[in-house]
């Protein structure tokens, strides 16, 4: 089986109520875990690729893990390209073999934002490849994207529909409360995502694949162990799994996740090296940070995606 894109997942995914998991990917052993844990669950997969991995790893790299892992595992897998800046970048990835590229134009003006995503789409449709594009602006930071509380917007419901007509985009991520990074939300304070702003996007563009970002619950567990084995962590607040689950069985066809992904790694070569000081193989520490990421993504696809059982 090649590597897939989106389209047929999102079908499935709208009509059944529940999410595709994207999870970043920056490694041989992330690949692994991500795709040993939806082995186990029988779950498709978006294995996604931002800016930064493929600075620090090389698109080569990255697609033959990918393409190795689709091999191994017989999933239906795609590969995205998560946070593409231009339509350079996009197009670099469309010619070297991902089968889904998001334009970020969320930074540039509406007009501005609808023309690059429109030369992408064009671009990216003729070589067989599906584009999401993004309407409003997460706080937070991730990788090169870095957007402040008060450059930050929420979504527009009444642009959604001449965004997705005069682009041609195959899904569209939204901007209602998530936030990138570990450190979302203030000590005390309960996140709260704006539903609101999702069903109205749902009506207007009824059948439509939405996408949340920033989508990383912090979990306790991880930051806990982290912290217990000399880490620094304080205050990381995630989304609540509960509200991803509501938004998976709305229009919500996939959900980003990356911090949950780094706490769950760390965490595990971090207990590994506190219970093991004198090992030094990488082979012994990575194989603990990869049975932790496995643990995570599991748990993400049976209760938060309820993706498992749809391969």
């Amino acid at each position: 089986m090649p590597i897939v894109t989106t389209t047929e997942m999102f079908e499935k995914a709208y009509k059944g109520g529940y999410a595709i998991g994207a999870f970043n990917v920056n490694n041989m052993e992330i690949v692994q875990g991500i795709t040993e844990a939806a082995a186990e669950v029988n779950s498709p997969l978006i294995l996604q690729v931002s800016a930064g991995a493929r600075k620090y790893a090389k698109h080569v790299y990255l697609t033959k893990l990918v393409e190795a892992a689709v091999a191994d595992t017989g999933l239906p897998i795609a590969l995205h390209l998560d946070h593409g800046a231009d339509f350079e970048i996009c197009k670099s990835c469309v010619d070297g073999g991902f089968t889904s590229v998001m334009i970020d134009g969320s930074s540039r003006s509406f007009e501005d934002n609808i023309a690059v995503t429109h030369q992408v789409v064009e671009y990216a449709h003729d070589h067989g490849v599906v584009v999401e594009g993004e309407l409003g602006r997460l706080e937070g930071v991730e990788d090169d994207v870095v957007v402040s509380a008060e450059d930050s917007s929420y979504t527009r419901p009444e642009d959604v529909q001449e965004f997705v007509e005069r682009t041609g985009v195959d899904s569209l991520a939204i901007a209602i409360g998530t936030s990138h990074g570990a450190y979302k939300f203030k000590p005390g304070t309960k996140p709260q995502l704006r539903f609101d702003i999702l069903e109205e996007v749902a009506r207007r563009l009824p059948g439509f694949p939405i996408v949340l970002h920033g989508a990383s619950s912090v979990i306790p567990k991880y930051v806990d162990i982290i912290n217990a084995n000399g880490g620094k962590l304080v205050d990381a607040i995630g989304v609540p799994e509960d509200m991803l689950r509501k938004a998976a069985s709305m229009a919500v066809c996939k959900i980003n996740i990356d911090s949950d992904l780094r706490l769950a790694m760390t965490a595990g070569i971090r207990q590994h090296f506190n219970e093991h000081p004198e090992h030094f193989d990488p082979r012994q520490y990575l194989t603990v940070g990869r049975d932790y990421i496995r643990e995570l993504v599991k748990d993400k696809i049976v209760n938060v995606l309820g993706s498992d059982g749809k391969a």
